[in-house]
């Protein structure tokens, strides 16, 4: 990895490296994944200098978990030391992959967690999250759940996900808060109008998934792509019709000033987030290591104000043609209401 100077999560949280690297693909929504070169990838971040390591226990009901896991142990020492692992928690499973809800009573917070530093092989777990806001829970008892195990050593910090300003504020009131995880790319820029603005004025970081929109924005999907039964980007909005087909022209356009500077649409994509601000993670979700070393590029890419206005110019940040979830989903967000 280039060297750059390293992003610390908020005012409260650990020092990482400019990129962190989001293993869910390895294990669930992409279509098949293969374990070796999985573990291969995440050895290949570790090495060329990536820390932050990010996953959920119902990503693949475990698999991730037990996938870092095993990447972690056959490590050499220096690296894995060096790893930083950020879990999110609370989504609730059926046997069938169905979707039933999110748990953040105290007593489920510290028995997800449990199993998460079982799984992990770990004694602590970095960055401990509820992946979605229980609406039956209030914030304060969730996060105070994780304060208690910070306490006991198994977690170090405590961070958010997907929650608008007004959650985070009452997190905030709770306990300190290293960083709000939520998507943010060229085509999803909701975060701007207040969730920003609040991390920022309560000094709380922000890792950013979904960079590359889930591979839309990556520049290397053709027009007739077709998505596996196992795929979920199948039945996503964005990935439907004709708004594929609005939102491939969005890349078109990506791609002649990418190529203007010689980089890839994905390397511009991703140099894009990393201009938003100091405060600001990018996670890449690369699953295999010829796109880690696609994505890493992006830390070589200089954009300049003239470069950011023709980026924007090309794409608007109300551009995008439908929603980033399909309807159910959205409306566990908080960070959309």
């Amino acid at each position: 990895m280039t060297t750059q100077t390293p992003r610390t999560l908020g005012t409260t949280g650990p020092q990482v490296a400019p990129l962190g690297l989001g293993c869910m693909g390895m294990s669930a929504l992409y279509g098949d994944a293969d374990r070796a070169e999985s573990i291969a990838t995440i050895h290949a971040a570790l090495e060329a200098g990536v820390t932050l390591l990010d996953t959920g226990d119902f990503y693949g009901m475990g698999h991730n978990e037990l996938l870092i896991g095993e990447a972690l142990r056959s490590a050499p020492a220096a690296r894995r030391e060096q790893a930083l692992t950020s879990v999110k928690f609370g989504a609730l499973r059926g046997p069938d992959g169905s979707w039933t809800g999110y748990d953040g009573r105290p007593a489920a917070v510290k028995n997800f967690a449990a199993y998460s530093l079982q799984r992990l092989g770990v004694d602590h777990i970095d960055v401990y999250r509820i992946a979605r806001l229980d609406p039956d829970v209030p914030i304060e008892e969730t996060v105070g759940a994780i304060s208690e195990l910070i306490e006991q050593g198994y977690v170090r910090h405590v961070g958010l996900s997907e929650v608008g300003a007004e959650t985070i504020r009452r997190a905030a009131a709770t306990a300190p808060i290293a960083d709000l995880q939520i998507e943010y790319a060229l085509i999803t820029r909701g975060i701007e109008e207040s969730i920003l603005p609040t991390t920022r004025e309560l000094g709380i970081g922000i890792t950013a998934y979904g960079v590359l929109s889930r591979g839309l924005i990556s520049g290397h999907f053709g027009r007739d792509k077709q998505f596996t039964a196992d795929d979920f980007r199948g039945s996503s909005p964005r990935f439907q019709g004709d708004n594929y087909q609005r939102n491939l022209d969005l890349v078109d356009a990506l791609r002649k000033l990418a190529e203007q500077k010689g980089v890839s649409v994905a390397q511009l994509a991703i140099a894009w987030v990393l201009s938003r601000g100091d405060d600001i993670v990018p996670l890449i979700g690369a699953r295999t290591r010829e796109r880690l070393t696609e994505s890493l590029g992006a830390l070589d890419v200089v954009l300049d104000a003239a470069d950011l206005a023709l980026i924007e110019d090309a794409v608007p940040a109300d551009a995008a043609a439908g929603e980033r979830y399909a309807a159910a989903a959205m409306a566990h967000l908080d960070s959309e209401r």
